[in-house]
């Protein structure tokens, strides 16, 4: 067992001090071990406070007033806005759009995009590890349109098949790739950049689910190359119900709005209307203001860090994580073993005992778990697993937690007289 966390590349307590759901007890005094964060990650006070004080002091619609509330808040959410494109380093604040989260972004970009340029005849080509999000919806749009949807093959070490991948390209009237950067299930870490390159050579876009990538790794929308990039604030210690679309202007610019409304037009007569500039386009009413102004005090965080060094230090924790879950008998950890192509997520299943079962014996410990499909059902079916448990680790997390998690995996084991 470590005796600390001395190499971790910021100072680990420090970061936890901002946190105060890591400070509570759970069930009759156990600590809480929190490894739920790829389904949501918790909040820090400052992103907690930026919220509060925009509800104290600065509440006001924006855009539409010219009294001092209301150009406050304008400027606290337009500021947002302008963290968030030198985080993903867009080109420009017109590209950076607000959304829900991840899963608006990608219908966004399916109902405008995908129902102006997809047809009979057109394939569009994603993964079997993709998020139900980013399946979903385009078999929604397939079914109006006509269109076909390929899928590229997992590999048996949880890669994907890049010689399929290539070969679709080149075999496939391609219009569309649509790929999660890091799998929620398996850690895998795509090579977006090249990925990017081969669908451009075809004449394809491509858009990435970075829903488990922007949280933990540092993101270059320029340099990926990449047309569409979806993300949610609730993974990366921002509140519920605030996402991202990054698309390039010129793209965007083409594109039909999706929800029509107030903020999204330029003009209205009783005869017709035209549309408001990027990135209002696309969106319609009143917007999202507190999560927005919470989503940049999260950027803040993030950036006072760096996260490379984030990037670091879930690297040392998920190789720790593999090392000690390999020590444990019955394990089955799914997806690569090489922490340089992972990220911060430990699937597993354990011989003789369900997922939920082993979910719910950890939370009697005070360890907190995700367990089911993960909204990845075609994954598990290629897995051939109904259900796995999951681990999945963030800038918070200590080594000791790790050591918690086996511990009581190894209660769950003696529950169940394994």
């Amino acid at each position: 067992m470590p005796e600390s966390n001395h190499a971790f590349p910021y100072d680990i307590e420090a970061v936890r001090a901002d946190f105060p759901v890591l400070h509570q007890e759970h069930h009759d005094g156990v600590p809480l071990v929190f490894l739920d964060n790829a389904a949501s990650s918790q909040r820090p006070n400052q992103v907690i406070d930026a919220i509060a004080d925009y509800y104290r002091y600065h509440h006001a619609n924006v855009h539409r007033g010219i009294h001092k509330l209301s150009e406050e808040a304008t400027a606290a959410y337009e500021g947002a806005r302008k963290k968030i494109r030198r985080f993903i380093n867009a080109a420009s604040k017109r590209e950076v759009i607000f959304t829900r989260g991840t899963t608006e972004s990608i219908n966004l970009v399916a109902y405008t995009w995908g129902r102006a340029n997809l047809g009979v005849g057109d394939v569009l080509l994603t993964t079997e590890m993709e998020h139900h999000s980013n399946i979903v919806p385009w078999q929604i749009l397939a079914q109006e349109k006509g269109f076909t949807i390929r899928y590229v093959p997992v590999l048996p070490d949880g890669t994907l098949d890049f010689e399929a991948y290539a070969r679709l390209l080149r075999d496939e009237p391609v219009k569309l790739v649509a790929v999660v950067h890091a799998s929620n299930v398996l850690g895998t870490i795509n090579p977006i950049a090249d990925m990017a390159r081969m669908a451009h050579e075809v004449g394809a876009l491509i858009l990435v689910d970075g829903a488990q990538s922007t949280p933990h790794m540092p993101v270059d929308v320029q340099a990926l190359d990449v047309d569409f990039y979806a993300f949610s604030g609730h993974k990366m210690i921002g509140p519920t119900g605030i996402g991202i679309l990054y698309g390039k202007r010129d793209i965007l610019e083409a594109m039909p709005p999706w929800l029509g409304g107030g903020d999204m037009i330029a003009r209205v007569t009783l005869e017709g209307s035209t549309w408001n500039d990027l990135p209002y386009k696309f969106e319609a009413g009143t917007p999202s203001i507190a999560p927005a102004i919470g989503l940049g005090a999260a950027v803040d965080y993030l950036s006072s860090i760096g996260m490379e060094k984030v990037h670091e230090h879930e690297r040392i924790i998920t190789a720790y994580a593999l090392d000690r879950l390999s020590e444990v008998p019955g394990i089955t950890v799914y997806g690569p073993q090489d922490v340089a192509n992972r990220g911060a997520v430990a699937s597993f299943t354990m011989e003789g005992i369900h997922a939920h079962d082993i979910a719910q014996i950890l939370d009697a410990e005070g360890v907190a778990v995700r367990a089911g499909h993960h909204c990845a059902m075609p994954l598990h079916d290629k897995l051939c697993v109904a259900a796995t448990a999951r681990a999945s680790f963030y800038l918070y997390n200590t080594l000791q937690e790790v050591d918690a998690l086996i511990e009581a995996l190894y209660k769950a084991k003696k529950a169940f007289a394994l």
